[in-house]
């Protein structure tokens, strides 16, 4: 992950994954690539990918698999060194606010589950649309769901990575997105559920857990299902 003030080091790394493998996590794990899927499959003429926060490298494995041409990149030693274990992926040390590629390097950036961290989103976000083509991928944690409201409290009575993490909602991250490119701003979202129990999975729903949105700025998408 990138962020000047969250401590994602040794510790963290270390017990990032270890999350997915709890019957919670991989239900959500399989909602959200659920989601991100659907949205990508929109964007059929990109195949190259930076993944900009990509921590362990969970889901930048997960995107090469979509037969996409992926870089990770993370200001966290500690979190590269995890992800350099699986190999296969080129990995990039480097600050979101200044990423070390040419204009139009990528198809596509992604964010997941990292711009809840960064101190900058709006500097960071106008970056990653300098060096992407087509587009902005985005996987974010809502600030108005369950899990949402369960992370904010989780803070009041331990210290989490989360502490210093700013949730989103739907509205407001549309309004940041627009900020960034104005008349050019065609965005695309959906939300998943990790509840059991529900009727669907996918939806668009304000209130659901975890938001996929896309930041079309090129011709060309087409918007799934």
């Amino acid at each position: 992950m990138t962020s000047g003030n969250v401590a994602f080091d040794e510790p963290v790394a270390a017990h990032y994954e270890a999350w997915y493998e709890t019957p919670e996590g991989q239900r959500a794990d399989e909602l959200e690539k659920a989601i991100l899927s659907r949205l990508l499959q929109g964007f059929s003429g990109s195949g190259s990918v930076l993944e900009i926060g990509c921590g362990t490298g969970h889901f930048t494995h997960w995107l090469a698999d979509q037969e996409r041409l992926v870089v990770g990149l993370d200001f966290s030693p500690a979190m590269l060194a995890q992800a350099q274990a699986l190999d296969g992926v080129l990995l990039v040390r480097g600050d979101a606010r200044w990423l070390p590629f040419a204009d139009g390097a990528f198809d596509l950036t992604a964010f997941i589950t990292t711009l809840e961290f960064l101190e900058r989103p709006r500097e960071v976000l106008v970056e990653a649309l300098r060096v992407a083509r087509h587009g902005v991928l985005l996987g974010v944690l809502n600030r108005w769901s369950v899990l949402g409201l369960q992370r904010r409290l989780a803070g009041l009575f331990n210290q989490t990575i989360y502490d210093a993490a700013h949730f989103y909602g739907v509205g407001e991250l549309k309004r940041l997105l627009r900020s960034v490119a104005g008349g050019k701003a065609h965005i695309v979202w959906h939300t998943t559920l990790f509840s059991h129990g529900w009727p669907c999975s996918q939806a668009r729903l304000p209130w659901a857990g975890f938001i996929g949105m896309t930041l079309v700025v090129s011709d060309g998408f087409r918007e799934v299902g």
